[in-house]
């Protein structure tokens, strides 16, 4: 296998969190976005979606999603289980992962690419450049807000996001939690059941990966 990652993106660090959890050890080849190595010839030949992760599997298929490697990498390597053993689990961590992806990944992507000078005109990652609209940098921000608060709700009532394990979901919410530092936001102080939750994962050997 080979895996295609960025060291300073959250997308392909979900994916290397979950190669980590796995124990796995996977050839790796870093593209740096800061230098639009992801728009270059060799890379689009690999993605022409010029997206980041990439998993290329030992069948030679090539995975740009990271619900795709995720999914590719559990049913190859089985233990420990990320995505769920039983039906509720499997149904539990495939709504929680979306929660996050959708409540919490894409406002703070909405606030930093359309509200950061250095992002101009690169608004929507891929190949083709797209303005940026403040709008939604603010609306970003503002949602953003709510996750946090939806999310302290949830963990008030579970000790994970999904279910009572480590799994994909809190994979996913763990990475957009930290990285909305770059949009100025931290977990709100009060946000007790939050910080301990993070604090937990920030523990663990994939934490820091």
């Amino acid at each position: 296998m080979l895996f295609y990652d960025c060291s300073t993106a959250p997308n392909p660090r979900r994916a290397r969190m979950f190669i980590a959890e796995k124990g796995l050890t996977i050839e790796t080849r870093d593209v740096s976005i800061a230098k639009a190595e992801q728009l270059r010839p060799e890379f689009l030949a690999v993605n022409p979606r010029a997206t980041i992760p990439v998993l290329v599997t030992d069948e030679g298929e090539v995975l740009t999603e990271n619900l795709g490697i995720a999914a590719y990498l559990e049913a190859r390597f089985p233990n420990p289980p990320l995505m769920g053993v039983t039906p509720v689990e499997k149904g539990l961590i495939a709504t929680w992962t979306a929660i996050a992806e959708h409540q919490g990944g894409l406002p703070i992507a909405e606030a930093l690419r359309n509200g950061n000078p250095h992002m101009k005109d690169r608004a929507v990652t891929g190949v083709v450049n797209h303005a940026q609209i403040p709008e939604l940098a603010e609306r970003g921000r503002t949602r953003a807000r709510a996750f946090f608060d939806m999310l302290e709700d949830r963990l008030q009532q579970s000790p994970y996001v999904a279910t009572d394990t480590f799994t994909l979901a809190d994979i996913t919410t763990y990475v957009f939690v930290d990285f909305a530092r770059v949009i100025k936001q931290r977990i709100p102080e009060g946000h007790t059941a939050t910080q301990a939750w993070f604090d937990g994962i920030k523990a663990r050997p994939s934490g820091t990966a």
